[in-house]
């Protein structure tokens, strides 16, 4: 059996300005003009994505949305507007009168030019409505869902944004000398911003890098995000 291993600077929790869910919230990590530029740029950094391990199951794609609602109102309008025109041409051939919106709607399209503002702009309000619902045909949706790797054939799981957000954060404010963590996770980066009140920003930037490399690893993730890190010093009071 092989020893745990022991990171190279030991980590504790430290105090933070408020609870762990409320980390980084207070200061709002210094997006004021009256933060030092300085302690900023000299702290962050780009590094590349973390390698992606082999998939045993399959092909993990996205998940896709059922799209009820839209699905819904498209059917309703679908079937109100063909039951009312069924009902309208069944009475002209049971020689009753047209409805008055049928009649209104020919004679105007009779008179008025196809250069008209009102059938150019309902033609784009058409078109416009026609490329939603296609993008919402072949688009999966579900961004929020992160898919994991498939280890077993027949098995998908996906991970919330929100909850691999902070999986990384409760990661990030074990590192010695990180205040506080604000993380944002994409579909292809994820994004750490922390307060450091001591230790040398590079330092902790280098730990911040190994723990949260690792800890997207961790994650099962399909396709891992790259991480971005950066590191500041407390925005000074006063």
């Amino acid at each position: 059996m092989t020893e745990p291993h022991e990171p190279e600077h030991p980590t504790r929790r430290l105090p933070t300005t408020g609870p762990v869910e409320e980390a980084g919230k207070g200061d709002e990590l210094a997006e004021t003009g009256d933060v030092l530029q300085l302690d900023q740029s000299a702290s962050s950094a780009a590094y590349d994505p973390v390698p992606a391990q082999g998939e045993g199951g399959g092909r993990a794609g996205r998940f896709w949305s059922a799209r009820r609602v839209p699905a819904a109102v498209l059917a309703l309008v679908v079937l109100g507007s063909s039951g009312l025109l069924l009902y309208d041409v069944a009475a002209v051939r049971a020689d009753r009168p047209a409805m008055r919106w049928r009649r209104v709607l020919a004679d105007e399209l009779a008179r008025r030019p196809l250069e008209s503002v009102w059938l150019l702009g309902a033609a784009a309000v058409a078109v416009a409505i026609g490329l939603w619902l296609f993008v919402l045909a072949v688009t999966p949706g579900l961004r929020d869902l992160l898919p994991m790797r498939r280890d077993r054939p027949g098995v998908r799981a996906a991970l919330d944004r929100s909850a691999a957000a902070l999986v990384l954060r409760d990661r990030a404010v074990e590192v010695s000398g990180v205040q506080s963590v604000r993380v944002r996770m994409g579909r292809s980066r994820a994004v750490v911003r922390a307060v450091s009140h001591f230790r040398e920003l590079d330092d902790v930037r280098a730990d911040l890098d190994t723990v949260l490399g690792t800890g997207i690893r961790e994650l099962g993730l399909a396709r891992p995000p790259s991480l971005s890190v950066h590191v500041r010093r407390p925005a000074k009071k006063g």
